[in-house]
């Protein structure tokens, strides 16, 4: 049975190298999920992984709430994305978007559905395909997901309202 989160980050605080491996291995994959959907690459995607584990690493023990560990190592992996995407296109803005409705509950989809959402998701704007993947894939609560992106919990809910009003517009045309 593997070792839970906190249990993990409070031995790495410590200096228990092994725990910090372990920690990593186990937040690997939704990490690299998430990356790779904001980077739209699986090549920048390893090299943007590999560098959030250094700074989880080097920081991890400034971190005062271990409970959120999750929560800040997407923040770490979001600009960790964010940096990769500003140097390879300098004219990225995160800069809030249009303020919308909130959406209604969305329903539960297929795994072909998910796959094929998932590859309509990259058609985004960086900002709403970060708060689409931190929530929907990576299943964070609107909440976390503004703690993972450093931002106020508003302008989360609408890049999530702007990013899912442009799915369904796809969605409307591909019908």
């Amino acid at each position: 049975m593997a070792t839970s989160n906190l249990t993990l980050v409070l031995r790495a605080q410590q200096g228990d190298r092994e725990a910090l491996d372990e920690l990593l291995r186990q937040n690997q994959e939704p990490l690299y999920r998430y990356i790779a959907g904001v980077v739209g690459s699986a090549a920048n995607a390893e090299d943007v992984l590999q560098e959030t584990f250094l700074r989880i690493a080097r920081k991890l023990r400034w971190l005062s709430e271990p409970a959120y560990f999750r929560a800040w190592s997407f923040r770490i992996a979001s600009r960790e994305a964010f940096r990769a995407l500003r140097a390879q296109r300098p004219d990225i803005s995160l800069d809030d978007v249009d303020e919308s409705r909130l959406p209604a509950e969305a329903p539960a989809l297929s795994g072909a559905e998910v796959d094929e959402l998932r590859e309509t998701v990259t058609a985004l704007s960086p900002a709403s395909r970060a708060v689409i993947q931190l929530h929907y894939f990576a299943q964070l609560p609107l909440d976390e997901v503004a703690l993972a992106l450093d931002l106020p919990l508003g302008t989360v809910k609408s890049r999530l309202a702007y990013g899912l009003e442009q799915l369904r517009r796809t969605y409307r045309k591909s019908e």
